[in-house]
């Protein structure tokens, strides 16, 4: 074989391979996948604080005063946001979670056909019925209420939302009476203040 044909196959080796390498590197940077640091993605909700700061605490809630008055109608368009998860139908059927009808009265974890958490039966062991406080606290932060529950929704943080979607959960079919309304409590500040300041009258000298 000549110097010339040799000197051919020689380079023709030579260019495949640097084809081959230059390939490699050129896939490579084309289909570089970066690692994900956190998989999935992350919910904030900013909760509500006061003046301070500090995070607020929301009073007690009087059922037997604002049941009577709250908008069904209104809950029941909050109650949308949980249709894909839940039916809401007399007899309906589970579907990512159980379905509500009567869900108020009911005791938690214990719908037929509904494979609960851990969490949720462990709760339900623990407290006979959802009554209208268990729910409230469930809605408004449900991860944080029963810990484990599969229930990813981030919770309903308006009190008037909350109110409105347990006004509309009751006219499904609950067995939980509403209670009678509390009277008011509230002893004014000068009310207060007037017994402490008699001894100091009483130590006055007469004229």
């Amino acid at each position: 074989m000549s110097d010339l044909g040799f000197n051919k196959i020689a380079g023709a080796v030579l260019a495949t391979g640097l084809a081959i390498v230059g390939l490699r590197e050129l896939t490579s940077i084309v289909f570089e996948t970066k690692p994900v640091e956190k998989a999935g993605y992350e919910i904030t909700v900013a909760e509500e604080t006061g003046a301070g700061g500090e995070a607020k605490v929301e009073a007690p809630i009087d059922w037997g005063t604002v049941l009577p008055t709250a908008d069904i109608a209104a809950g029941e368009a909050v109650a949308k946001k949980c249709a894909s998860c839940h039916s809401f139908a007399q007899g309906g059927p589970n579907i990512v979670g159980p379905d509500l009808y009567g869900v108020l009265g009911r005791k938690p974890g214990s719908h037929a056909g509904m494979a609960y958490s851990a969490g949720m039966v462990e709760f339900g062991g623990k407290n006979p019925v959802w009554d209208y406080e268990h729910v409230n606290a469930f809605l408004t932060a449900p991860q944080k209420y029963i810990a484990g529950t599969k229930m990813s929704f981030v919770g309903l943080k308006k009190t008037e939302d909350r109110i409105n979607m347990i006004a509309y959960l009751h006219s499904l079919g609950s067995t939980l009476p509403i209670p009678a309304p509390k009277p008011a409590v509230a002893a004014p500040a000068a009310e207060a203040a007037a017994p402490a300041a008699e001894p100091a009258a009483a130590a006055k000298p007469a004229a």
